[in-house]
């Protein structure tokens, strides 16, 4: 039965006034404490005058940030992203300002630093106040929600009513191995033997009940540049490392640079001849690369494009052109700066190994990883499954990020994966209101390896390491790159791939100095005698076309996969003329990255080569019995096959509390519903 229209203007102006309401005592309790803001003169007012110059000024302060917000934000798209949850505060006090300013009653000020106080908490306040009522009214709550799937529905031309044909979301948890994901599954026990739940609540439901889980092995590049890549377009050929050297070209290429993705993509589509897993009515969010999805936010791939739907960064337009928005993960962007410096001095303090240092910086890309990121990207998933797209594909980066610093387990990691967990709920939540049944699929790109960095361990760098091997002055310098445990040399002056042959007679001491070094595995290099030869401490030699010296050879202690992996690598073009892998240990699982990363991934050896995939019971299995899913070309076959599979019943989930979200330009933010406008405020003390 269709709800009366005057019903539906009452109970909006009624949350209206009731969040003006609120904005207004808020001003005038802060007017109260801090000494640095006032409502009145010197002289004194009237408390009636001071109500009233409360409440315009609280009105004030709305208007403008519904009407000059948004042009602020827009602006905020030139400087760096990790900055935009600093510039949020200062530019949210200074429309306090302008709004004192308008007041024609009292004489209101504040100081510049008391009105960026001011100003965040009235958009808390007021956030608050609005998602509590519009949770209160579940009724008018989903209503609302299949209005703005409707509406957005009719935006992209679509026919009919609502689709039966189910649509499917890809959430990638970033760097979250198959062990560590199993781990935050089962129960916990607490102080005193108490049995306490599951880091991630609700995907061990889903494992229990409507999903299975299972491993997968990547490829030698254990890393995200070669694992989307071959997951969303379906080659990841000739991609031996996070970045390597061409010698055609003289360029390092980095695949998490935008023209390393912009390249590394149009190359594989040349080879598929193919768009992507994503080029049916797709969208693509914080990934390396598109997909072939028409829907992008945060896309590195495109990021250096012009144009108003090829910025990287219009996902952060949409989601920050609201003041209340903006303010939410601006808080929350703050409290994990703070949580980061807090860990940080503990693992110091409590003389933590193995440790990184974590100042500069780093507190601030954290940040802007585990909330900035993760709040658009949450968001834009959210517009896409209230608009009804057939197959979503995001990346939530921030278990990544952490670990690298703070090691794949620990309590800053465990942190994260809760933070993970809340995100996967609430999009499961929204899709009881989407317009067509969902399929949520849970996956990771690569796992993590823990260790103590090379140079920690062994007092110098890998290209440290190089020049100890060669004689002076033969030559000009190699390049050396790492790429987590991983190590390329590549030697600028020989042609093409220098054979094994080549580099004894230029650098006689290179190849041994390198074998016999305790923190490195083993070396891949090409003979011409004898095609592809993995190197190993102790003269070991395991030429990999004839098979001959695989008894002793160093791959034997990687697990199986170790070989078909390195020979495939050994056949890319680019592949460096010395391809390095840190040692491993297989009853710890540790390495040692070349790069300063005591949770590691980009080589073989451990949980790093080792991620997962969940995926619904109705869909059919990956692989059949028996077999193994091994490399990221193979995954995306199997994407493929479940984005074909029509028809099945909806994700079953719990309730859910409600979150913020927005996704692009196309979608302006007076569009949504007040509970994905304004967020959850129980969230500000979860974030990870």
């Amino acid at each position: 039965m269709r709800r009366p229209r005057w019903r539906t203007v009452g109970g909006a102006l009624i949350r209206v006034v009731a969040v003006w309401a609120v904005s207004t005592l808020t001003m005038l309790l802060l007017a109260g404490v801090l000494p640095d803001f006032r409502l009145q003169s010197a002289d004194g007012e009237s408390t009636t005058r001071v109500a009233i110059a409360a409440a315009l000024g609280a009105g004030a302060f709305g208007l403008l940030s519904a009407l000059v917000w948004p042009v602020l934000v827009r602006a905020l798209l030139l400087v760096p992203a990790f900055v935009l949850g600093l510039l949020v505060f200062f530019l949210n006090g200074s429309l306090l300002l302008i709004a004192l300013r308008l007041v024609p009653v009292g004489n209101g000020a504040a100081e510049p630093e008391t009105a960026v106080v001011v100003a965040a908490a009235m958009s808390a306040a007021s956030s608050a106040t609005s998602t509590f009522l519009a949770v209160r009214d579940d009724g008018a709550y989903r209503r609302r929600l299949a209005r703005l799937a409707d509406r957005r529905r009719r935006r992209r031309g679509a026919e009919g009513g609502p689709r039966t044909t189910p649509g499917t979301v890809f959430l990638q948890l970033d760097g979250v191995g198959h062990d560590v994901l199993r781990e935050a599954l089962r129960p916990r026990t607490g102080a005193g033997g108490r049995r306490r739940p599951p880091l991630m609540e609700t995907v061990a439901g889903w494992a229990a009940e409507s999903h299975r889980l299972t491993p997968w092995r990547t490829d030698w590049s254990s890393q995200t540049g070669a694992s989307q890549l071959g997951i969303l377009h379906g080659s990841n050929e000739d991609v031996p490392a996070f970045r390597w050297y061409e010698k055609e070209t003289g360029e390092v290429l980095v695949s998490g640079r935008p023209a390393g993705a912009a390249e590394l993509q149009r190359r594989a589509v040349a080879r598929t001849r193919d768009g992507g897993l994503l080029s049916a009515d797709g969208a693509s969010r914080g990934n390396l690369f598109s997909g072939g999805a028409d829907q992008l936010a945060l896309v590195l791939s495109v990021a250096a494009r012009r144009g108003r739907h090829n910025r990287s960064r219009s996902g952060y337009f949409a989601y920050f052109s609201d003041p209340a928005n903006a303010t939410r993960t601006a808080v929350s962007y703050l409290a994990e700066v703070f949580r980061e410096i807090g860990q940080s001095t503990r693992a110091k303090l409590r003389r933590e190994h193995p440790r990184l240092g974590r100042g500069g910086l780093y507190p601030f890309v954290r940040a802007f990883a585990t909330v900035v990121e993760r709040d658009v990207v949450v968001a834009a998933v959210i517009g896409d499954i209230l608009s009804g797209r057939t197959a979503v594909y995001a990346d939530l980066v921030g278990y990544d990020e952490v670990a690298h610093h703070s090691g794949p387990r620990g309590r800053d990691t465990h942190q994260v994966l809760r933070g993970l967990d809340r995100a996967i709920k609430l999009i499961a939540k929204v899709t009881e209101h989407a317009p067509r049944p969902y399929r949520l699929v849970l996956l990771s790109d690569h796992g993590q390896s823990p260790g103590e960095t090379f140079a920690a361990r062994y007092g110098l760098t890998l290209e440290e390491l190089v020049r100890t091997g060669r004689a002076p002055g033969a030559g000009r310098e190699p390049v050396v790159l790492a790429s987590g445990n991983l190590g390329l040399v590549s030697f600028p002056d020989l042609p093409g791939r220098a054979s094994r042959e080549l580099i004894e007679e230029r650098h006689p001491g290179l190849l041994g100095t390198l074998a016999d070094h305790p923190g490195i595995g083993f070396l891949l290099v090409r003979s011409e005698r004898h095609g592809p030869v993995v190197l190993g401490p102790g003269g070991a030699e395991h030429r990999l076309d004839t098979g001959e010296g695989a008894a002793d050879s160093p791959l034997r202690a990687l697990g199986p996969g170790a070989e078909e992996a390195v020979r495939r690598t050994a056949g890319f073009p680019h592949t460096a003329d010395i391809m390095v892998n840190s040692a491993y240990d297989p009853a710890t699982g540790a390495v040692h990255a070349f790069e300063e990363q005591i949770g590691s991934h980009g080589g073989l050896g451990g949980e790093q080569g080792r991620p997962f995939l969940l995926w619904p019971k109705e869909l059919s299995a990956p692989v059949g019995e028996g077999e193994e899913l091994v490399g990221a070309e193979r995954v995306h076959r199997v994407l493929r096959r479940w984005l074909r599979e029509a028809g099945g019943p909806q994700v079953p989930v719990g309730r859910i509390p409600v979150h913020r979200g927005v996704v692009d330009e196309s979608l302006p933010m007076g569009d949504l519903p007040a509970p994905f406008a304004v967020g959850d405020p129980g969230m500000l003390d979860k974030t990870q």
